[in-house]
Formats: structure tokens, sequence, C-alpha cells
């Protein structure tokens, strides 16, 4: 919305450090946000000589998006490089487990995790083919939402991982998620894009045939080696 560069440590700055800009000349007038100068429709709630802004009105300002799992909230931005093109930024190793009481097969919580991931990346890949279809100019941050989106997603699922086969299907869900980053970056960085392009893309046949993949995976409730997503 306000063509800027949001990075995640100037997200850190706004909410911690930076003050709260309000457009008021009377108390009893309603307080708006301003970001960087560009007005915004958040509304500015003041406490106790404290000021509050809605989460969900600062996302939605930002472009950004919010996700909850279990007592975490997490908010994520678009992050843009200095190309302009949003970066394919993922968790890179799930953290070491634990040697001892650990169950084979796959925990509830990174069930529901990985579930919530390959739902946000069909609706990421389901925009782009929209954009494609129908002809929409492409542009770098016009999938940005999905992308932060689908990398807030893919950190909740490395938070879940608990057994060996949530380690291990959690490789392969990153893999998913960077045949997606690839694919979106490729098509958006392009211009007079076929309407049958994603039909003839070998890319976009491995992002698809990994998504059957991982959907047998969570199904058997068994890890098990998948070539499309290695």
């Amino acid at each position: 919305m306000f063509g800027k560069t949001f990075f995640a440590s100037w997200l850190a700055t706004l909410l911690l450090i930076a003050p709260v800009v309000v457009l008021s000349q009377a108390t009893d007038e309603r307080r708006m946000l301003t970001i960087n100068g560009q007005s915004t429709q958040v509304p500015v709630i003041q406490m106790n000589g404290l000021s509050y802004v809605g989460l969900e009105g600062l996302a939605d300002a930002l472009h950004g998006s919010i996700s909850y799992s279990g007592n975490v909230v997490a908010l994520s931005l678009p992050v843009i490089s200095a190309s302009g093109t949003p970066p394919a930024t993922a968790p890179v190793a799930p953290p070491p487990l634990a040697p001892h009481g650990v169950p084979a097969g796959f925990s509830r919580e990174f069930l529901d995790a990985g579930y919530e991931e390959m739902s946000t990346l069909r609706s990421w890949h389901g925009a782009l083919e929209t954009v494609i279809q129908n002809e929409i100019a492409p542009s770098a941050s016009l999938l940005a939402r999905y992308r932060a989106h689908a990398v807030t997603s893919l950190r909740l699922a490395l938070a879940a991982v608990t057994t060996p086969s949530d380690r291990r299907a959690y490789q392969l869900l990153s893999n998913e998620f960077q045949n997606m980053a690839k694919l979106s970056d490729k098509y958006m960085n392009m211009s007079n894009i076929p309407q049958d392009a994603l039909e003839k893309d070998d890319l976009n046949k491995r992002f698809l045939a990994c998504a059957h993949s991982l959907r047998s995976i969570a199904v058997s409730g068994q890890f098990v080696e998948e070539a499309p997503c290695t």
C-alpha cells in the first residue's frame, strides 16, 4: 500500500520504541495511526497514558498476516529485498530431538501445523494461477501476503517438531515452500505470461507432485521419503 520496504527489524522498532503518530486536535476526536507519514485506517486508543492499536488492523495496513497456534500469535509482514523481490526465506533446520521417550509417528501438533502450511501453499499457488490466467500485470509485491503467511505457518510447523517423523517431514514441507517461492518469483518477474504457462512448467509439476505426496504422508501417519519433495 505504501510502496515501502518492511523488514522484521522494522516491525520490532515500530512496536517497541517508535512513538505512535496520531492525528487529533481534540480529545474527543477519533485518532488514527500514520506510518512513515502515510495515513491509515487503524484506530488508536489511549488508556492510562499509553497508546494501543489493534493487531489485526495493523497487519492489514502493512499487508501482513496473523496466524494462531495454541497460545502463540504470530504476525508476519512482507519482506522485500534490496532488489524489490521478497526472498524465499524459511527456517532451515528443526531443533534437536529429545533422545528418550520420543514417539515414532507424527505428533498431533505437527500434523495440525503441517496441514495449515499445506493449505497456505495451496492458496498461494491458487493466487498465482489467478494472476496468470486472468493476465494480471505481475509484480514482486503482488503475492507478498501469501508468502508472508506461508513463512509464518512454516515456522509454526518447525516449532511443533517433537518426533523423528516430524523432523523428516518438516524438511519435505520446507522443500515444498521453496518450490512455491521459486515458482512465484519466476512468474512475478516476467511479462507477457502465456495463460497455459503453468501447465507446461516442470517446476509447477514438481510442486503439485510434492503436494500430493505430502497429503499421502499425512493421511498414512507415517513418514515416507518422497522423491518429488527432495
